[in-house]
């Protein structure tokens, strides 16, 4: 992951996950996570944009 995405993925979550995956289902369950918290939705990005 670049230094870009690393940063955009702890400040803006869904974001990070728009830019490296798109529109789909990985961006809407991101967002009910930030929703619920932002820790769960900063894993999530981490995770997603790690496995792919």
């Amino acid at each position: 992951m670049s230094i870009v995405l690393i940063l955009v993925t702890i400040i803006l979550p869904p974001l990070a996950v728009a830019m490296k995956h798109g529109i789909g289902t990985t961006f809407l369950i991101n967002i009910l996570l930030t929703l619920l918290g932002w820790l769960p939705g900063v894993i999530h990005a981490f995770y997603v944009n790690s496995r792919a």
